[in-house]
This record gives C-alpha cells, structure tokens and sequence, in this order.
C-alpha cells in the first residue's frame, strides 16, 4: 500500500508543471538582474583600487550594501504581504537600475559609499521580492526541485557575468561597464511587467501579528545556517581577484565559468532530493564540499587548485542553498511566506555583509590566504549547529511519541 502510495504522489508531482509561463518570465527576469549585478562584483573592488581605496573600504563598501539590503528585508516581507508582489518587485528593480547607471557618474569614495546604500535598498525589495514570487508560483509538492531551477537562472548569470565584466575592465571605461550593468536591470524590469501576480493571502487576525514584527520564526533555523555559509561568499566575491593576482594564479575568469558550471549540475538533482529525503541528505555532504573549497582556497597553489575548488564550492553551494531557502517557507503560513522569505534573505544578506566588512579587516592585519581559512572555519560551525539542530528535534520528536 505504501509503494502504491508512494507512485501516487511521484504521478501527482509530474503532473504539477513547473516551467510556466510566469515561471519562465521571472527565471528570465531573475537572470538579467543578477547578470548586471554580477558584472559588478569582481570590478567594483578593482573600481574602489583606482579612486584610491585600500583593501579595508574595499570591505566597508562591499558590506554596507549588503547591509542596507538587510535592513529592508523586514519592510518588503510586510510589503509583499501588504502591497502586493508586483509593486514591491518592480519598485526594487528601479532603484537598483537607477543607482547601477548612478555608478558610472561617481568620481569620489563617499558618493560611491551613498549610492551603495541605495543599491542595497533595491537589491533588498527586488530579491526578497522575486523569491516570494518563484515560492508562490512553483507546486508545493516540488518546491526544493522548482527553487533549484529559479536559482539556475542567477547561476547561469553568474557563469558569464564576473567573466564578462573582468575582461571589459581591461578594454572599456568603468562609465560604459556600469551603464551595460544597469541596461541589463532594465530588461529585467520589462520583463517583470509580463508577469501574473498572485495575490497575497491576508491574515485572518491582524490584530495578532506583533508590533516589531521582523522575522518569520519558523524560517530562523534554516536562515542561521545559511549566514555562515554565505559569510564565505564575502571573501570569494570580494577579494578572490586580489588573492589570485597576490598569488601569480590566472584564471580568475574561469573560476566563476566553472563554478556556475558545477551549481547548474548540483541544481539537476539536489532539489528532488530535497523534496523527497529532506534535509538531511542535502546539507552536510553540501557543507563538506563547501570546506574543502575554503581550504583550497587558502592554499591557493596553481590554476587547477583554484578550478578545483570552484567546481566544489558551486557542487556544495548549489545543493545547500535552495534546501535551505524551501526548508524556510515550507513550515510559514499562507500569509508569511513573503516575511519567511525575508527572513532568509535577511540572513543571507547578513552573512555576506559580515563576511566583507571582517575579511577586509583580516586582509588588512594579515593576509588573503588568512580570509579563506577563516570561511572554513564558519562552515565547520554551520555544520557543527546542523548536527545540534537535527538531535534535538529528534529527541523532541522521541519524547512527543
């Protein structure tokens, strides 16, 4: 009965679609953001070199974006509850397109620093906003598999983005490479006009939501986790093109090529395991990838070093990220997946933000190799507050029956 059962519900899963219309329009959307924005990852930090900033305002610019980002999460969940998905969304996507074109106007630290935290507010709205609406349009019963290809579409951006964006430094202005950045945003805001909005569900009692209502509490053990493992992304995206260039090792571009590579191979078969083991058979292999990428890094020897460890740290982010993301929405009402979502983000964001500001410290005081053996680390705690996670609820779960 239970096999029956079984081959009942994998039917009913093949029969929910996926690939929609909307599903297609926001992946595509999804896409051109992020490529604009990860254009400007590795060549913003070379963009701070040539207005004279050291490796510290590297860090403080790279982290008071992702700041402000996080201080708006909390308004957009309540936002995207409120005012809808599409205005939220599309309010994001004009901020951020407006401050990236600002980009190519700045000729000082301080007005770079001023639309950095204006970025951040339109990254904020726009991808807290975007997840909401990729959970809102994926089947529940294949929500981890549906998240997994929503996040293909910034994988595959990220792919071709920092490469492109790095080989255009060396042949045109930091004014046509940030207004190119901020075309793309604007495609992708076009894009977003074609999409059908679901409506949020309205809660029931409004008189019971909290005052400071900030974070969605059944999406705070997943969102923890996830800030320790993106507090590594800080060190890859922010100085990993400084590390290379220190330690004489080409192929920097390569890196992220590879890197989206094995994140596209981990997205073909992470989700469904999500979907039908859980977590459990996701995040530590995820996070033991994830170490040993750090560790390579540290050690940084050679090219194929550093290919090695992109093709494991996409294998291992690519599976950890979108388990994570659907493990925080699957428990939140109708009503809260928009704050469940933020919540994630929210973490997300803090963990990059953290992971830039501390590593532009640690280059400063000792060296780039110090930044990669301080991200192993993080993951040996995330792995370490998994592990405390999963004994209690099992013990909860033993005492309950």
């Amino acid at each position: 009965m239970s096999a029956q059962l079984e081959e009942e519900q994998q039917v009913q899963m093949k029969q929910e679609k996926i690939w929609t219309r909307d599903f297609i329009l926001i992946c595509l959307a999804n896409f051109f953001i992020f490529f604009g924005f990860q254009m400007t990852l590795p060549t913003l930090p070379l963009f701070v070199k040539e207005l004279g900033g050291s490796d510290q305002m590297v860090g403080v610019i790279v982290g008071i974006f992702t700041f402000s980002a996080l201080l708006l999460r909390p308004y957009a969940g309540h936002a995207l509850e409120n005012k809808g998905r599409q205005f939220v969304y599309m309010l994001g996507l004009a901020i951020f397109v407006v401050s990236v074109g600002s980009f190519a106007f700045i000729g000082s630290i301080a007005f770079l620093l001023i639309i950095r935290v204006v970025q951040g507010v339109g990254w904020g709205l726009s991808t807290t906003a975007t997840g909401t609406i990729a959970t809102d349009i994926v089947p529940a019963s294949r929500r981890g598999e549906g998240l997994g290809y929503f996040g293909l579409s910034g994988n595959i951006a990220l792919a071709f983005g920092p490469g492109l964006g790095l080989a255009l430094v060396g042949k045109i202005s930091f004014t046509s490479l940030f207004l190119i950045c901020a075309a793309f945003g604007l495609v992708a805001f076009l894009l977003s006009t074609r999409v059908h909005y679901k409506k949020a569900e309205q809660s029931p009692d409004k008189s019971v939501t909290p005052r400071f209502d900030i974070f969605e509490k059944t999406a705070i053990q997943p969102s923890i986790l996830v800030l320790f493992i993106t507090f590594t992304f800080g060190g890859i995206a922010t100085f990993l093109p400084l590390h290379a260039i220190e330690r004489n090792v080409s192929g920097i571009e390569i890196y992220f090529i590879v890197y989206a590579v094995f994140l596209l191979i981990s997205r073909t078969f992470a989700g469904r395991i999500y979907d039908k083991k859980g977590h459990l058979y996701v995040f530590l292999p995820g996070t033991v990838m994830i170490f040993v990428a750090m560790m390579l890094l540290a050690w940084l020897p050679n090219t194929s070093v550093l290919l090695v460890a992109a093709g494991l740290y996409g294998l291992g982010f690519g599976s950890v990220q979108p388990a994570l993301q659907a493990w925080a929405v699957e428990k939140a009402a109708g009503n809260r997946k928009g704050m469940a979502n933020a919540t994630f983000y929210s973490f997300f964001d803090l963990g990059i933000g953290l992971g830039a500001l501390i590593f532009g410290q640690i280059a400063f005081l000792f060296n780039y190799s110090t930044i990669y053996a301080t991200g192993a680390g993080s993951i040996l705690v995330s792995m370490i507050i998994y592990v405390a996670l999963v004994l209690r609820a099992k013990k909860l779960q033993e005492v309950n029956e």
